[in-house]
């Protein structure tokens, strides 16, 4: 079975699975061997680890990132290709096959433009993307899951109703799975879900008050968390850093995994 396939098994079977997000090879290799069975990219976490912010690296090395990714693991990796790297139906679907080409077994195209100032594409543009996008997955040689995101919730637009029909429509436009970050409850979760037709992703926040077993009986077929872990690595050096800075104590060091330990779980 082809990465490709063996993700979209993942979504067909029942009941619901967490897609964690590495940002490196090394964080690809840990959660691999700790049991996940797919991986999903973090655009802010990588973003994180090259020193810019989240949307600001090229769309070269993105698919760099991606590359790497895919090649640290044998899981099916999903990789978050933010609006396409470019407004145009026609870009998407490029976006589209040049990372097909990188090994995915799938990514998301959202519908933020990019533009605070005027954050979501207009419905019609926002669905023609979507249909490239599906399209061009639909002629690669191994399957590739399509991921549609609808940005509202979490670009300043709090209208469930405008989102859910996004979603339908982004549905019957070929996506393969759909995903509204921005889900903070689980009747909301349970209201989306019955409203759209495919496999919904549910992307988990901090002090989120849902478990994975409650997700998948409101109807969620998959989980992520973003750029979470990411920022838990990054708090947990920031906090030691400072206090080294601050006291010029090294209390921090307790808390530290051991080297054999890490390199066990890299399979080393």
């Amino acid at each position: 079975m082809s990465k490709g396939a063996a993700f979209r098994a993942l979504h067909e079977r029942e009941g619901a699975f967490i897609i964690p997000n590495p940002w490196d090879a090394g964080t690809a290799r840990i959660l691999a061997s700790l049991g996940f069975e797919a991986l999903a990219t973090t655009s802010a976490g990588m973003a994180f680890s090259l020193g810019l912010p989240d949307g600001a690296v090229s769309p070269w090395d993105v698919l760099a990132h991606c590359r790497a990714i895919v090649a640290a693991t044998d899981l099916p990796v999903s990789a978050d290709l933010e609006q396409g790297f470019g407004d145009s139906p026609e870009s998407v679907a490029e976006t589209i096959r040049a990372a097909a080409e990188t090994g995915l077994a799938g990514g998301s195209i959202e519908d933020y433009t990019g533009d605070d100032r005027d954050p979501i594409y207009p419905f019609d543009l926002a669905v023609a993307r979507v249909r490239a996008a599906a399209e061009a997955s639909r002629g690669l040689p191994d399957d590739f899951v399509l991921t549609a995101r609808c940005e509202n919730l979490i670009r300043g637009r709090d209208d469930l109703d405008d989102t859910i029909r996004r979603l339908q429509a982004y549905g019957e436009a070929g996506a393969d799975v759909l995903y509204t970050p921005g889900l903070r409850d689980l009747e909301t979760v349970r209201t989306v879900c019955a409203a759209v037709g495919k496999p919904v992703n549910v992307l988990a926040w901090p002090n989120a008050g849902f478990t994975l077993a409650e997700l998948a009986e409101a109807g969620v077929k998959r989980i992520s968390v973003g750029a979470l872990l990411s920022r838990v690595a990054l708090g947990a050096f920031v906090a030691a850093a400072r206090e080294m800075a601050a006291q010029g104590s090294f209390q921090f060091a307790s808390s530290a995994m051991s080297s054999a330990e890490i390199e066990r779980l890299l399979g080393r």
